[in-house]
């Protein structure tokens, strides 16, 4: 008995409360005292055991404690069944700990919401317009009037790496429904494209989320068709949230992913990366083949600004300056100053290293060395910044002040020209 019933009693300073502490049971404990204190606990005790288990009452200094009541019927306490402190008892199902926390079900639930709108994309339609093609991407519905996100190398011969699609794809939902569908919009650079299906009756869609409130180390989830196998989900956690195209090896204009260890395969392309709460928070398009947990996905907010291109100007337009640029930070600030004096004293700001010649940077007066610390009458402190000032404006003068060398200020005016790099 000794070995089952350790340390049983407690009386904290104010003799007000007493903790009750079993190692096995099936028996209630509790404690009275303080009409504030009322907790509960459910254990399991062999049959055997609950007669000795029945200890007298006795007169406490501070009130009569009955250490244990075993009963045949039903709980004597409506507590029982609840949890405490986020644990499960007495036979429910286990509850997660506290919001955010990854349940039993979580990814399983999460899943469940953006599933049935997650689609399979294949380049030909067989009779009747069943597809028999073989599966090149996914895709996302993302409106129930048939409007599917996905990436732009599914559904775009772009490098002659397979017959042209012409504009047409096949789509199969998770319920088994061929459709056609229609390239709507596709931006190369970015790895994105909207295709269309018409339905008679509303399509099952998902919701979209946000990336910007990503951390690493949270959990998320890849929806798509592998290979051709509908309906595969997968689970990992964010690795990176602002993993650069640089990084990467990737020529063309400065992008940045979202890297996961998701296990992601040929086909996946264009399927959703989502969070525990069901919304679609980027969309998978490359892996590194060389290695596994090595997944990329475009950012939901990087895709938001591109379907705005899409509805107002019918493809993305970008600005182009000319100038390769560098953010700065207090530790790389002050490791320059070091190298040399004539560093310019700046706590924040974003070094152009290098200027293209022949560019719109180079006709406004740009060197390489500036420090760009406004940029159209804004302080700037990043790359990201500059992007959004500059939005879609090509062709509109900018106003640009940059310090230099010996803290010289200068005030620059550049107009952007609209960028055609290839990916």
């Amino acid at each position: 008995m000794s070995h089952f019933l350790r340390n049983v009693l407690i009386a904290n300073r104010n003799r007000n409360r007493i903790l009750a502490i079993a190692a096995v049971g099936s028996a209630l404990l509790y404690a009275k005292g303080n009409e504030s204190f009322n907790s509960s606990f459910s254990v399991s005790i062999p049959a055997p055991w609950r007669e000795s288990l029945l200890l007298p009452r006795q007169n406490w200094p501070f009130g009569v404690v009955p250490l244990f009541s075993v009963t045949n019927g039903s709980a004597p306490s409506p507590d029982i069944g609840k949890d405490v402190s986020g644990f499960s008892v007495a036979g429910e199902s286990p509850k997660p700990c506290c919001s955010g926390c990854l349940g039993k079900d979580t990814i399983a639930k999460a899943a469940a919401k953006v599933g049935p709108a997650v689609v399979n994309i294949s380049l030909q339609q067989g009779m009747y317009g069943v597809g028999v093609g073989k599966g090149i991407g996914s895709g996302t519905i993302i409106d129930e009037d048939g409007t599917i996100l996905t990436c732009a190398h599914a559904v775009v011969d772009f490098h002659g790496l397979r017959a042209s699609s012409k504009g047409k794809v096949g789509v199969t939902l998770q319920d088994g429904r061929t459709f056609e569908g229609t390239v709507v919009n596709a931006d190369l650079q970015s790895d994105v494209a909207i295709v269309k299906i018409n339905s008679k009756t509303p399509l099952p869609s998902a919701k979209l989320g946000t990336s910007s409130r990503l951390q690493p180390g949270d959990w998320v989830i890849a929806v798509g068709c592998p290979l051709s196998l509908q309906n595969t989900v997968t689970s990992g956690i964010v690795s990176c949230v602002d993993r650069k195209s640089s990084d990467l090896g990737l020529g063309g204009l400065r992008r940045e992913y979202l890297q996961t260890d998701c296990a992601i395969n040929p086909g996946n392309s264009g399927g959703p990366l989502v969070n525990m709460d069901g919304e679609v928070i980027g969309v998978n398009i490359m892996k590194v083949l060389a290695a596994d947990g090595l997944s990329f996905a475009v950012p939901i907010d990087s895709i938001a600004k591109i379907m705005e291109h899409f509805k107002k100007n019918g493809r993305v337009v970008r600005p182009w300056l000319g100038l390769k640029m560098i953010d700065l930070n207090d530790m790389i600030i002050s490791q320059l100053k070091e190298r040399d004096s004539s560093f310019p004293s700046i706590k924040r700001g974003i070094l152009v290293p290098m200027v293209t010649p022949g560019s719109p940077a180079e006709r406004a007066g740009f060197r390489p060395g500036d420090v760009v610390v406004e940029f159209d009458g804004k302080p700037v402190a990043s790359i990201i910044e500059v992007t959004e000032i500059m939005g879609d404006r090509v062709g509109v003068p900018l106003k640009v002040v940059v310090k230099r060398a010996k803290d010289e200020v200068v005030t620059l005016t550049v107009i952007a020209e609209e960028s055609h790099t290839d990916m």
